[in-house]
């Protein structure tokens, strides 16, 4: 619990660095978001790596993504995710009830628009640790009601 403090800060303190270092018209074009999402793909690589050193190889995308919803986000977020979906045609969807970067934002409305700055860099960081583990994805996130968020991981089948 002593070292989600620092995390949260760092989060929120890069948030604001690559905000306010962006141009005017940069806010308008996503570039923020990439930007976000880029940092948070590198440190889930490096994370995984670590994580996975040990371990014996996965035997499918299930197995995968059932560590990243037990492991992987019990190592960044000291929890679990709440609901793991899937239609088994390579979406999956991980539900978290009270997601930690989002639950220090107020609950109203006019919050909910901040609320994807939040979620980049976790795309990122679950869309670098499939890709460590040789599983290319699409990685969005949503929220529909203060701190509760779904991310969609869509698998991306090789050619």
């Amino acid at each position: 619990m002593a070292d989600e403090a620092p995390f949260q800060f760092l989060h929120h303190e890069m948030i604001q660095y690559i905000y306010k270092s962006a141009g005017e018209g940069e806010t308008e074009t996503g570039r923020n978001m990439s930007r976000l999402e880029s940092v948070g793909f590198r440190v889930g690589q490096g994370l995984m790596e670590r994580l996975t050193k040990d371990t014996a190889r996965f035997k499918d995308e299930l197995d995968i993504m059932k560590f990243i919803c037990k492991d992987f986000w019990t190592c960044v977020f000291k929890k679990q995710i709440d609901n793991l979906r899937t239609n088994h045609q390579g979406i999956y969807v991980l539900q978290d009830n009270k997601f930690r970067l989002l639950s220090q934002l107020s609950a109203g409305k006019q919050y909910m628009e901040q609320a994807p700055k939040y979620l980049a860099f976790t795309c990122g960081l679950v869309r670098g640790g499939l890709s460590n583990l040789a599983v290319k994805s699409i990685v969005t996130a949503e929220v529909s009601v203060m701190p509760a968020c779904k991310f969609q991981v869509m698998i991306q089948k090789m050619q």
